[in-house]
Parts: C-alpha cells; sequence; structure tokens
C-alpha cells in the first residue's frame, strides 16, 4: 500500500511539475508554442499547454478515487463490523471503474473523431458566413437580430448562377475558394460537402431556395451563441470564427486524426492486450507477499523505517513511467505535452482501479484488517488537487510546477507524521 501511495504521489508531484519545467515553451493566449522557448524561466509567460482530452484524464482520475473513500467511511465512522463489508463493496466498484475505463480507452478515438468532425463543421460554417456578410446586399441579421429572409433569399438568387433554383456544387464551390481554411487542414472539397450535406435535407444533391434560407437561418443561430445578441452581423461571424478556431485547437486540432489510423489485425491486437492486463493483475497478486517480505526484511538489516522504503524507495525504483514521461517532455511540442499529461494520469488511475482491486481483493478473501488511513489520506489528497486543478485548464505557466513540486514533501511530512506521531498505523 506504500508502494501504491508512493507511486501515485511522485507520478503526479516530482513527475508532473518536471514535465512541466523540462518541456516548457512561450505562451502565447494560453497556448504554447512549439519548440520556441524565448522568456526563459517566466512564471507566467512560460510553460506548457495540453489538449481538452488531457482535462478529461485528469477527471476520470479524480473519480477513480471513489473506492478509497468507501473502503474508508467505517473508519471514519468509527464502525468495526462494517469494515468488511466496505473491502467487498470497494472492491466491486473498483473492477466496475476498471471495466468502464477500459471500454473508454476504446472507443475514445472514435470519440474525439466525432468531436474533431463536428468543430471542422462549424469551422466550414463559421467562414462562409463571414463570405457570405459580405457579399450580402444588405444585413443577415434584422434589428431585432433574427435571420433576414428577404436578404438570404436575394443571396441565394446572387448565387443561382443559372437561375434554374438549385444550387449544384459547382454553383457552391466559387464561395468556398476564397475561404481560408488551411488553419485546420479542410481542402475545398471537403467544405463543398459539408455544405452540402448540411442544407440538402431532401438528398437530391441540389439546394433549393427553402433550403437554402432554412440552412443560413439555422447557421445565424448557432453563430448568434458565441457572438450574443444584435444586429451587428460581422462581430458576430468574427467572434464564431474565433471561437471555432479556439476550439479546434483545445481538442488537439488535426493532431487527434492520428488516433483514428487503421490498426492492421484489431481482434488480434484487442486479444493481446486483455491477455496482458490479466497477466499483470496475476503478477501483482504473486509478487505482493514477496515484496512485502523484502522491504520488511531490508528494513530490518538496515534499520531504516519500512514507511521510507516502501513510500519513498521502491516508487523511484520501479517508476518507469516518470523517465519516459520528463523526456518525452523535453520535445516541447503541444501534441507530446499532452499525451505526457494523459499518461501519468492514466497511470495513476489505473493504480486507483487495477492495483488497488488487487489488493482489495487480497485483503478480503484473507480477512484482513484494513488500517491504512495515512495512505489513503495522501492518495485523496494528491489526486483530488491535481486532478481538480487540471481538469478546467489547458495551459500551465511555469509557477504551477512549484504547486505540483511542494505537494511532495507535504506528502512525505503528512504520512509521517499521522503514521509515527500520531500513530495512525
Amino acid at each position: 500500500m506504500g508502494l501504491l501511495a508512493g507511486s501515485t504521489v511522485i507520478l503526479l508531484t516530482i513527475t508532473w511539475g518536471s514535465c512541466v519545467i523540462v518541456g516548457k515553451c512561450d505562451l502565447q493566449d494560453s497556448v504554447a508554442k512549439d519548440l520556441q522557448d524565448t522568456k526563459g524561466f517566466s512564471l507566467t509567460g512560460s510553460g506548457v499547454s495540453a489538449d481538452i482530452w488531457t482535462n478529461y484524464a485528469a477527471r476520470i482520475m479524480v473519480i477513480s478515487v471513489i473506492p478509497f473513500i468507501i473502503v474508508q467511511l467505517p473508519q471514519v465512522l468509527h464502525s468495526t463490523s462494517a469494515r468488511r463489508l466496505a473491502v467487498l463493496i470497494a472492491l466491486i466498484v473498483s473492477l466496475i471503474l476498471l471495466i468502464t475505463y477500459c471500454f473508454f480507452q476504446v472507443f475514445q478515438p472514435w470519440i474525439q473523431e466525432r468531436r474533431l468532425a463536428y468543430v471542422k463543421h462549424k469551422h466550414v460554417i463559421s467562414g462562409l458566413l463571414k463570405h457570405l456578410g459580405k457579399r450580402a446586399l444588405g444585413r443577415l441579421l434584422t434589428d431585432e437580430g433574427e435571420p433576414n429572409e428577404e436578404i438570404i433569399r436575394k443571396l441565394f438568387h446572387s448565387i443561382d448562377e443559372n437561375h434554374d433554383g438549385n444550387l449544384s456544387k459547382a454553383e457552391l464551390r466559387p464561395l468556398i475558394v476564397g475561404i481560408q481554411f488551411e488553419e485546420i487542414d479542410l481542402d475545398k472539397n471537403e467544405a463543398v460537402d459539408k455544405v452540402m450535406s448540411d442544407f440538402d435535407t431532401s438528398n437530391d444533391q441540389f439546394v433549393d431556395e427553402g433550403e437554402f434560407v432554412i440552412g443560413i437561418s439555422r447557421w445565424l443561430m448557432e453563430a448568434k451563441r458565441y457572438g450574443g445578441c444584435g444586429p451587428d452581423s460581422s462581430s458576430i461571424f468574427d467572434d464564431f470564427h474565433i471561437g471555432t478556431k479556439r476550439e479546434h485547437k483545445r481538442l488537439g486540432g488535426d493532431q487527434s486524426d492520428e488516433v483514428v489510423e487503421a490498426v492492421e489485425n484489431p481482434k488480434w491486437i484487442t486479444f493481446k492486450a486483455v491477455m496482458m492486463l490479466l497477466l499483470g493483475t496475476l503478477i501483482a497478486a504473486v509478487f505482493a507477499d514477496p515484496l512485502v517480505d523484502a522491504v520488511d526484511n531490508f528494513s530490518d538489516a538496515t534499520s531504516i523505517p519500512t514507511f521510507f522504503i516502501s513510500f519513498i524507495a521502491l516508487p523511484l525504483a520501479t517508476s518507469s513511467e516518470a523517465v519516459s514521461a520528463i523526456i518525452f517532455a523535453s520535445r516541447k511540442k503541444n501534441r507530446t505535452t499532452s499525451l505526457t499529461f494523459s499518461v501519468l494520469y492514466g497511470a495513476v488511475t489505473m493504480n486507483n482501479v487495477l492495483c488497488l482491486s488487487v489488493f482489495l481483493a487480497l485483503v478480503y478473501v484473507r480477512g484482513l484488517t484494513w488500517d491504512f488511513s495515512s495512505e489513503v489520506l495522501v492518495i485523496l489528497i494528491v489526486c483530488v488537487v491535481m486532478g481538480v486543478f487540471a481538469s478546467f485548464r489547458t495551459a500551465f505557466p511555469l509557477w504551477t510546477s512549484f504547486v505540483a513540486l511542494l505537494l511532495y514533501p507535504f506528502s512525505l511530512a503528512l504520512v509521517y507524521v499521522l503514521d509515527y506521531v500520531l500513530g495512525w498505523s
């Protein structure tokens, strides 16, 4: 249990803070500029940034501490009779969270792809609305802020070159050519297809006047959610365009496309992953007792408290994620930073559900007493503080690294005082 707590604390304090320091770049508009590090050790002007999926990983990590709370409730309520039941309930909950987390990892690439496609679609809308606003013979919004159908119909007729009452892809394409979509890597043909699919409700490969009015009106109302109310369509369109670019960047941009690449023989990869997961669980269960005996024997031979060995020395010796994370963060790119923090949060989440499940199973099957209040408290404090801290922001200035680094000596002091001064253990 000391190894579990120590591993979690090191990943979220020393490793997390070191990744911010070695991966820092210049921050501009809350986004780190890849490979650009000219501001030195500026506490606010230098740092790292990650995508929104990293926020989700941090929130999942916070949720994963629920089994710790459940198993600790009898101690908080000073109930001895409910301790064994609490261990069983915590074990069931941790297994459910483990299965749910595995399924989330399987479906996450699909979720990312759908979210990014939707943001690309909104970017097409914002770009086309700005273009149409300049071309329209009047304001697209009335004084009351509602779609101006008369102007929209005039706009339709100005686009309908052959005056047949329908817009084809060939007639829509000239509208798209003048719009800059390079920042989201969207070609013109793809943009035309998106416009056609959004407007063509009859699926006849043409957009008639009614479909055009309904489609533009729907887009205008979508843009108003970003730009507020009022007839000033130009400022609304600008705000909408900036908002879609910001959302696209928070999602990780076109970097997210990399996670949906085709995988050869996916069934075999899935089977192999499940088998390795089960093998790791088996190894953890088999070597749990020998590891504890080794720590006790080493402590007796060296007169070093088991607290120091299990909570400090073992995590430092076994934390391979720490070394790889720091090396990865040193590449100084938003993409690698997002992956680095996601790996750290994922490792802690697996500690909280997989490793804890093994430990709870051993405690329940052997009828052992759960008495790890200090370790649980430290895990809760560090996971909640760092998880909440990372859940609602994507930019981490350099000063945030010191928040994480200071949590490590605080955790050591807290466990030592609780175990060796107050006698919790």
